[in-house]
């Protein structure tokens, strides 16, 4: 069975490029365009992965993730945070949250995302 991976991403133009991408890397993938339905879909169908954007409407990602790591079904999944807020206390703070990777999107290429997530999934 292929893993899946859920995309938490308000950007309609990052999350086409990451979903055409993963989806060529041969994973399930599904888009939340906010962190409220990352919970929500999450709960439904436990990912194997999630990316997850900070900066979203209704629910953002240091939020999602806080409830992510709260849930006992969910704690255990692998979260990589893609944003484009570099500063220390960001970085610190989603590490403290539970984060397993934290990735500046503007530094950060396709390949390399796709490096990074097949480590976390192998």
């Amino acid at each position: 069975m292929n893993k899946f991976i859920l995309v938490g991403e308000d950007d309609k133009y990052y999350a086409g490029v990451y979903k055409r991408k993963l989806i060529s890397d041969g994973y399930n993938v599904e888009i939340a365009e906010n962190g409220a339905k990352v919970l929500e879909i999450a709960k439904k169908r436990k990912p194997d992965l999630i990316l997850l954007d900070l900066i979203m409407p209704v629910m953002d990602g240091f939020t999602a993730l806080k409830e992510i790591k709260a849930d006992k079904t969910l704690e255990d999944v692998k979260v990589i945070v893609l944003s484009n807020l570099g500063q220390d206390e960001d970085i610190k703070m989603v590490k403290d949250l539970g984060a397993d990777e934290y990735l500046v999107k503007s530094n950060l290429s396709i390949s390399e995302l796709s490096e990074t997530i097949a480590s976390y999934l192998k």
